[in-house]
């Protein structure tokens, strides 16, 4: 496992007083390197964003190891989670908190449902249809691990354009949107000439065919006509999260 911060000191402060020699040091470093995981529990103090774990494709044990040793240094996300090991993980942390519907597993934090009673939000996801919800519900709930205050609206595609209009004072209100959107992607670009806020464009791989698996909405929201629309990769509801959580740092 690698080394927390204050093992780290500990051990610069040795080879300042020359406790130890800089080969040694350099030795132990190396040890704890070892093994398949590589961990980065300084990134939070970098980035304002510390490292989440992807569990898709990773074993119960490697989920398990991460989610342990980033936990001693902050709260700590896992997202893609399956819900076999979702449940398990709910075992092994019985205080940690689990969003099935989402994919999601936390330590140190809370993923919330959303709250119908709380429309005015810093964050606001809007999705075309209910297909996109997953996707959807992996910007919410990690938007609000990253506290942030976050609202979902969902099923007001362009195929209903009218169920857009209740919300249009929620989504006016809101510091960033996040639009989530499969089939031809055009969500975004109608909220976008619709609103100041920032616009972040999420494509998803819900579509017949000629959809591509996604690719035939990302290349929509990557041409929408409304300026202020940035878009992220398909399905990649926690990236699009983690880019609000930037955009909204930066304006404090």
């Amino acid at each position: 496992m690698s080394m927390n911060p204050k093992e780290l000191h500990a051990l610069l402060q040795d080879v300042a007083a020359g406790n130890i020699s800089s080969e040694a040091a350099h030795a132990i470093l190396l040890s704890r390197e070892q093994g398949e995981l590589k961990l980065d529990p300084l990134r939070l103090s970098r980035t304002n964003v510390g490292e989440v774990v992807y569990g898709q494709g990773k074993t119960l044990e490697q989920i398990r190891a991460s989610l342990a040793e980033l936990g001693e240094h902050h709260p700590v996300l896992a997202t893609r989670i399956s819900p076999q090991h979702g449940q398990e993980l709910l075992r092994l942390f019985p205080h940690g908190c689990l969003w099935e519907e989402a994919s999601l597993f936390c330590l140190g934090a809370e993923l919330l449902a959303d709250d119908p009673k709380a429309p005015h939000s810093d964050v606001v996801i809007v999705t075309a249809g209910s297909s996109d919800l997953p996707v959807a519900r992996e910007a919410l709930g990690t938007a609000r691990f990253l506290s942030l205050s976050a609202h979902l609206v969902s099923d007001v595609g362009v195929a209903g354009l009218h169920r857009l209009q209740p919300h249009l004072e929620t989504l006016r209100q809101a510091r960033v949107i996040i639009a989530v959107a499969g089939m031809e992607g055009a969500l975004p670009s109608v909220v976008g000439g619709l609103v100041k806020a920032p616009i972040i464009a999420v494509p998803t791989s819900t579509g017949y065919g000629a959809n591509f698996a996604g690719l035939a909405p990302l290349l929509a929201m990557l041409n929408s006509c409304a300026p202020g629309v940035g878009v992220v990769n398909i399905d990649n509801g926690f990236g699009a999260a983690v880019l609000a959580k930037k955009i909204l740092a930066r304006n404090e």
